[in-house]
């Protein structure tokens, strides 16, 4: 049975930093891309950051130069997203995704509140 176990989500000020974790478990085929995406109150799910098995890594223009994605290259299975600066239009639900060559897999998402 396939997991994504999301963590490190909640309320933080203006400003603040924020770390998300992601471990993936049961996935049976080979990892081809890692990433997270977020979706806000009333609008569409948007990507945030990804990276591939090969370590080439891709942001959303709004978050470059304060989210960071990383890999536990030790595990490839698990993600992380250090969300540095953070703004109220930051405010989402953060989900984990994990591409395969059979199909997507989503995990439940972790909620991020950013507000003074």
């Amino acid at each position: 049975q396939v997991q994504l176990v999301e963590s490190g989500g909640g309320l933080v000020q203006p400003g603040g930093s924020l770390r998300l974790s992601c471990a993936a478990s049961g996935i049976f085929f080979s990892i081809n891309v890692m990433g997270w995406y977020r979706q806000a109150p009333g609008k569409q799910r948007e990507l945030v950051a990804t990276i591939t098995k090969g370590g080439v890594i891709s942001y959303a223009n709004s978050v470059k130069g304060r989210f960071t994605i990383s890999r536990d290259n030790a595990k490839n299975t698990v993600v992380y997203l250090q969300m540095n600066s953070l703004q109220p239009e930051d405010t989402a639900v953060y989900l984990c995704n994990v591409r395969t060559a059979p199909g997507d897999y989503w995990g439940q998402g972790t909620q991020v509140t950013v507000s003074s």
